[in-house]
């Protein structure tokens, strides 16, 4: 009986025993995806914008050129300048770098948070659920943008790391719930029972066997809360909330440039563009991911006409017609 279940524990059918398989067909999926694809382009042309654009340019980003103040696009300023000239393009790349930092680093943190959690709560149940559950709704309730709202202010000297665990913090209760409900429904599978009769840890059972199952949600909700991130970043920012000068974001340049943008629109649409594109593209990925780990997705959204139809359709191309030429067989007398 020990052998049987020690083989149960190591090799489930539930569990991925060969992730390389399972990670090799997932990419096949997202490479036959066309807007996976330009959403992946996209992202890499963005990033490689973000950290490489810097050394592409003379300018620094909080360097003023007071021969050139308010200019628009050039040879010189390939994106303009703004009012204390300074150069527009090195101002959106050093901002989108510091978008992108700031969205990755939320996603990773609150995704990593909301699987500990969420795991724990379900795996354990009782007291610890009861507890843990009681905290998720309870940071439910407060408006998370009031919340960093105020808070911000009382920690400017902490920098932008600050905020980064400020938008963290409130970021990620929902997948926290989801992965709590996942996991009360795993932790009843043969290959979780057979680890914990063969008294395997509870904190290895879930890393072991609990997370890996888990791991598309997990993936698809961390590449879709990194565009949340940003956003959020970009609105607080925008309020002035978010990333202090001299250092800037997409947030603080959209700030800055929506009072001009009817005349001086190179100050405000760059950026903006910026914005949107990068979220269009997080979008085209995240539905790439979900149709590639979640196979049922797709085919939920390319469900085939019902067989009923068919045969209704079918049975009407069949069906003789009655024609009033056609002499009656009722015998005359």
């Amino acid at each position: 009986m020990s052998v049987e279940l020690a083989a149960a524990a190591e090799q489930s059918p539930d569990e991925p025993s060969v992730p390389r398989g399972r990670l090799r067909l997932a990419a096949a999926r997202v490479a036959g995806s066309r807007g996976a694809l330009v959403g992946l382009v996209v992202l890499v042309l963005l990033f490689l914008l973000a950290f490489v654009g810097p050394y592409l340019t003379p300018w620094d980003y909080a360097a003023p050129d007071y021969g050139s103040l308010r200019q628009p696009p050039s040879g010189t300023h390939w994106f303009g300048t703004n009012g204390l000239g300074q150069d527009v393009f090195a101002q959106t790349v050093r901002g989108l770098q510091k978008s992108l930092v700031i969205g990755l680093l939320v996603a990773v943190l609150s995704t990593g948070l909301a699987s500990l959690v969420g795991a724990c709560a379900g795996y354990f149940g009782g007291w610890t659920d009861r507890v843990l559950t009681f905290l998720v709704d309870l940071l439910l309730i407060f408006p998370a943008f009031l919340v960093i709202a105020v808070l911000s202010p009382r920690l400017r000297g902490s920098g932008w790391i600050a905020f980064v665990l400020l938008l963290a913090v409130f970021n990620w209760m929902v997948t926290a719930r989801v992965v709590r409900s996942m996991t009360r429904s795993l932790r009843e599978r043969e290959f979780v029972a057979a680890a914990r009769y063969m008294g395997v840890g509870p904190f290895r059972i879930i890393w072991r066997h609990v997370l890996p199952n888990v791991s598309s949600f997990l993936i698809i909700d961390a590449t879709v809360t990194v565009g949340g991130a940003v956003m959020s970043e970009a609105a607080l920012s925008y309020f002035g909330f978010g990333v202090r000068p001299p250092d800037v974001s997409l947030g603080t340049l959209l700030a800055a440039g929506a009072a001009d943008a009817p005349v001086f629109p190179w100050l405000f649409y760059f950026a903006a563009g910026l914005l949107v594109l990068f979220v269009l593209a997080v979008n085209l990925v995240g539905d790439g991911l979900r149709d590639a780990l979640d196979p049922t997705a797709a085919a939920g959204r390319h469900r085939p006409r019902s067989r009923r139809g068919e045969r209704t359709r079918r049975g009407d191309r069949r069906r003789p017609t009655r024609s009033t030429d056609t002499p009656s067989r009722r015998s005359t007398p």
